[in-house]
């Protein structure tokens, strides 16, 4: 009888595509459902602080840039990982990422802990040519950053609207200061900001 079921739904397409569907929906259910409902991966790390609006500004120029095409912003717990790059990455940093800049590919190395890693002068000179601080990169140089200006027009609606539809804790003080604190700042020193940031609320933790 059992051999007659397994027949009959090889031999069924339309039968297989409904229970494979049944099947992959049943295990979201499962796997993914329950997460939405532990409120420990649902709220920041207690020291965490939002990005300042100088750094909320490097982290859409990361994004517009593409460097998460090439860099990841997760590690994984596995000892190898973990022994290069630091702790691995945890839910609570990125409830606040909106979009998550996980990365799924590794052309460079992950960026989840940089934070603090090098000087700001070393970013610097990396993102404007990574070959004079690591000779065998293959990373493409970031020269216009540095001539590209903030005009802050934006930047306070941005914060505002990771406010009120995100949660992220900014203040109106932050809201309307927002930008005088970037106005006239390059682009490059905004993406610095961002990368300096990145991975430091899990250090300060452990």
């Amino acid at each position: 009888m059992a051999g007659k079921s397994h027949e009959l739904v090889e031999k069924n397409l339309g039968l297989l595509i409904v229970l494979i569907c049944v099947s992959i929906s049943f295990a979201t259910l499962v796997e993914i459902v329950p997460l939405f409902f532990q409120k420990e991966l649902r709220e920041p790390l207690p020291n965490m602080k939002p990005w300042t609006a100088l750094q909320f500004e490097g982290r859409d120029i990361y994004i517009r840039e593409g460097c998460h095409v090439c860099h990841t912003q997760m590690i994984r717990p596995l000892r190898a990982e973990t022994e290069r790059y630091g702790h691995y990455s945890m839910a609570q940093e990125s409830v606040w990422d909106h979009p998550f800049l996980w990365g799924s590919k590794r052309t460079g190395p992950d960026l989840a802990r940089v934070g603090a890693k090098y000087s700001d002068e070393w970013h610097r000179v990396h993102l404007m040519n990574p070959r004079d601080v690591v000779p065998e990169s293959n990373m493409p140089g970031f020269p216009w950053l540095a001539t590209n200006k903030l005009d802050g027009e934006l930047t306070g609606k941005k914060l505002a609207l990771f406010r009120d539809h995100f949660g992220v804790p900014y203040t109106d003080a932050d809201i309307q200061g927002a930008k005088a604190a970037v106005q006239g700042k390059t682009e490059l020193e905004a993406l610095i900001a961002y990368l300096q940031q990145l991975g430091l609320a899990v250090k300060e933790r452990r």
